[in-house]
């Protein structure tokens, strides 16, 4: 039985083949395919493949991650998109939290909803708090609603009533009556897509997974065409943001669940690693061709979160982006990729990115158009990568354009000598990545001395040791396979689904048979979906939590559930657990104040698949030897002769 991971990044598609008998894994690294991104895959799958000597037909499982539903959201490059919502609500997305994220910018731009007025359309019907129907669902407000926007070229609709959350029958009435008469326009509901309080956020979410639903689902149509085209029959799985994996259906219906679907598959890696390793705390350092992410990793656990945002104004500014409230593994960007343009600022100094030159023209060293410097280019400049050997010997770089790149854009305006410059970049990108990377890790509340360092990516090596000296990290590992890491992570993650419902209700006064009947439902339809997937039911795990808060407070702590059907007795137990949690985050708790139910998840997931450590070299560091060349190290004042190792001849 063999499986293999396909990762698209912005700048090389990555892949990684396991043979489950044996454990051994083979690698494959390609250039990304912007025209059509499957045209990559199937070059990554083959050259991954023919190292093996294998078919298509060989692989039982194909787990795949993309960033198309993330550049389709920044690129503004979705489909046309229309809203129905209920009367007095179709500003809600212009109007939004009404928070500065920079109350001092007297200029400030708000993030354009991706829906524009025109195409924001108000329906008859009107819900409770509490689900009750205050206005009956006006079936003519509908059809007058969705007849203008098939008349504007709407290609998908976002369906958001008020309080669907609690009651979403007239979402679904909505949307039996559009699919009826429109069967090929593409709808997406929000008591589907994020069934919960808060209506901005639960507008933003539904509009963009309209927005990016045709995009996506052609695009899995595609794939799955391909593969069956070339002799694949085994299952296809999606990497979700979260770190599970969902069905091709699954992330059909729910593509937002894609947002952060490759960086997701780095960090469960890492987790990998640090279970192999027994290293309970690492900081995931992933650095590719376009961007640099950080996350953490606790007891072998990735933190997952619901607070998150894309397509930021202002980079790294909290706030300034369109918020998505869907379980993703928290992770920040913290700085520039390999193909990140290096150039010089107003003020005469070096600034990298955010502009990247991606896979097409790539940096300058790639021989294939670049004119402009790039982080690569400086890396190659100061001997840290091999010009005769990268992307395995597959791909020879052209030191020359590198260095009359830099020359030109960079040595020659700031006076400096070539290889000056390029340390420059070097220096600059490490500062920045590590600065950011610091203040994540403190944000937690953790001290960065007690972590390991798990570089990976393209690039991630390359720049890991210096990050993780400016941190003062106890410890750096570069995993087997450091440069396909994400695409590793694809293969180690488990197939999961997960479900949410918002019920406000005080501890004292909840409605148990409600609570117990959603769980109960949910349960059944998740074991059903992983079935499907095929899991084995005796395999299946059910993880359930709510999110509680002191009554009149506007956000939530988390607290697990205890298993079997709920009722009053186990008040004690969720207040005493949430009260636990209150402290450690606040360090302290409030007395005589009532506690409240908000939202209940629930994860149904199947078991982490099993890896056995790569079979590696037991003998010595010397035989592992390859070589040597010179490198310049920003320690030193001139080039060193340093040896050369093969990290897959290394234990």
């Amino acid at each position: 039985m063999y499986r293999i991971g396909i990762d698209i990044g912005g700048t090389f598609t990555d892949a990684v083949l396991l043979n489950e008998a044996t454990g051994e894994l083979t690698f494959g690294k390609t250039l990304t395919t912007y025209t059509d991104p499957t045209d990559g895959i199937l070059n990554a799958m083959n050259e991954t493949l023919q190292k093996a000597n294998l078919v298509p037909a060989d692989i039982s499982t194909l787990v795949h991650g993309t960033t198309l539903v993330t550049n389709a959201v920044l690129e503004r490059k979705g489909a046309k998109t229309g809203l129905l919502t209920t009367v007095g609500f179709k500003d809600t997305l212009e109007i939004a939290r009404e928070l500065r994220y920079d109350i001092y910018d007297l200029f400030l731009h708000k993030p354009e909803p991706l829906v524009p007025r025109n195409l924001r359309l108000e329906v008859t019907e009107r819900l409770d708090k509490d689900g009750s129907i205050l206005t009956p669902l006006n079936f003519n407000s509908v059809e007058e609603g969705i007849d203008k926007l098939v008349a504007e070229g709407c290609e998908s609709v976002a369906i958001c009533y008020l309080h669907s959350y609690a009651n979403a029958q007239h979402e679904l009435e909505t949307a039996a009556f559009i699919r009826q008469k429109y069967p090929n326009l593409y709808v997406s509901l929000s008591c589907q897509v994020m069934p919960e309080i808060r209506e901005y956020e639960r507008m933003s979410a539904t509009t963009m997974n309209a927005y990016v639903q045709p995009i996506a689902d052609k695009y899995l149509q595609r794939l799955e065409n391909r593969l069956k085209t070339v002799g694949f029959q085994g299952v296809i799985h999606i990497m979700l943001s979260s770190g599970r994996l969902s069905t091709i259906e699954g992330a059909r219906q729910r593509p937002i669940y894609l947002l952060e679907s490759g960086p997701a598959g780095g960090t469960m890696a890492a987790a990998f690693f640090g279970k192999m390793t027994q290293t309970s705390q690492i900081v995931a350092f992933d650095m590719g061709g376009t961007t640099a992410k950080a996350s953490l990793v606790e007891d072998f656990k990735p933190e997952i979160t619901n607070q998150f945002e894309t397509a930021h104004v202002r980079r790294f500014k909290k706030g300034s982006g369109l918020p998505v409230r869907i379980p993703v593994i928290d992770m920040i960007e913290i700085g520039a990729g390999g193909g990140s343009i290096a150039k010089t600022n107003a003020l005469g100094l070096i600034q990298v990115g955010p502009e990247s030159a991606g896979s097409e023209p790539g940096p300058a060293c790639y021989g294939r158009g670049g004119k402009n410097p790039t982080v690569t280019d400086c890396d190659v400049l100061l001997g840290y990568l091999n010009p005769a050997y990268f992307l395995g010997g597959e791909m020879q770089l052209d030191l020359a354009a590198a260095e009359n790149v830099v020359q030109q854009k960079l040595g020659n305006p700031l006076n400096l000598s070539i290889e000056e410059a390029a340390l420059g970049v070097h220096r600059i990108v490490n500062e920045s990545m590590a600065n950011a990377a610091r203040v994540h890790i403190l944000e937690k509340g953790h001290d960065p001395r007690k972590f390991t360092l798990l570089g990976f990516g393209g690039a991630g090596p390359v720049h890991a040791f210096q990050v993780a000296r400016l941190l003062h990290l106890s410890q750096l590992m570069i995993p087997y396979g450091a440069g396909v890491t994400s695409a590793l992570g694809f293969l180690v993650s488990p197939v999961a689904t997960d479900f949410t419902k918002s019920y406000k209700a005080r501890l004292d006064k909840a409605d148990w048979t409600y609570i117990n009947q959603f769980l109960s439902e949910k349960e059944a339809e998740g074991t059903l979906f992983l079935q499907n997937a095929n899991v084995n039911i005796a395999d299946i795990s059910y993880h359930r939590t709510a999110e509680m808060r002191y009554q009149g407070q506007g956000h939530e702590i988390a607290v697990t559930l205890p298993n079997g059907v709920l009722n009053s007795d186990v008040i004690p137990y969720l207040a005493t657990e949430f009260k636990k949690n209150y402290e450690y985050l606040y360090g302290r708790s409030i007395a005589n104040v009532p506690i409240e139910f908000v939202t209940f998840r629930m994860v149904i997931s199947a078991p982490s698949p099993q890896i056995e450590a790569p079979k590696q070299s037991q003998k010595g560091i010397e035989n592992a030897k390859i070589g040597s060349r010179k490198v310049r190290f920003p320690e030193l004042k001139e080039r060193i002769e340093v040896p050369v190792y093969s990290r897959y001849l290394l234990r």
